[in-house]
């Protein structure tokens, strides 16, 4: 049986990072989503949250586990039965970061192997980072996110008094909500 994790921490979880799961999911027997807890990145969603919102996602999803960790991934990848780390690929700049990793994570777990998945273009430009800056200033997160990140996103931030759009709307699946 082959286990694989897909450690990241998920500050929100992106329809990018669900692009991953499902396409990864058919090359593995089991997959564990592993929420990272990393307080020096100073996390927008407390971790049990986090592991809800991806438990969420991923309910509909046969063989998948969302387990929350702390520590490095390959030890996690140990406790829990892992062979394979899986991670995705945005761009050039992504493939650098992972590379160093997936170096100094065969120095640390020769027995792990690494597969990365490119991202589906129509998400290459997503990142957890630009979702929360949207988020904040009131954007519309359809397709970007699903939709019980969009509203738990909505619920975070506080209302801005006036967005640069002047429409004052965000866009929610069929729905728009005033501001």
């Amino acid at each position: 049986m082959v286990v694989a994790v897909y450690p990241g921490t998920f500050d929100p979880l992106t329809c990018g990072h669900m692009d991953i799961i499902e396409r990864a999911l058919p090359l593995v027997d089991k997959l564990i989503i592993g929420i990272y807890e990393n307080p020096a990145k100073r996390p927008l969603f407390p971790l049990e949250q986090r592991a809800r919102l991806v438990k969420e996602a991923v309910s509909r999803l046969p063989n998948v586990e969302v387990k929350a960790f702390k520590g490095l991934a390959v030890d996690f990848i140990h406790q829990v039965g892992g062979k394979v780390m899986v991670r995705g690929l945005r761009a050039g700049s992504d493939f650098e970061r992972e590379f160093d990793m997936a170096l100094m994570n065969r120095n640390l777990a020769p027995d792990i192997e690494v597969i990365c998945l490119m991202t589906s273009s129509q998400y290459q430009f997503l990142s957890s980072t630009l979702i929360k800056e949207v988020a904040e200033l009131g954007g519309c997160l359809e397709g970007m996110v699903p939709e019980h990140v969009a509203v738990a996103l909505k619920e975070r931030f506080p209302m801005p008094t006036k967005l640069a759009t002047g429409k004052g709307k965000i866009k929610i699946k069929n729905q728009k909500l005033r501001r």
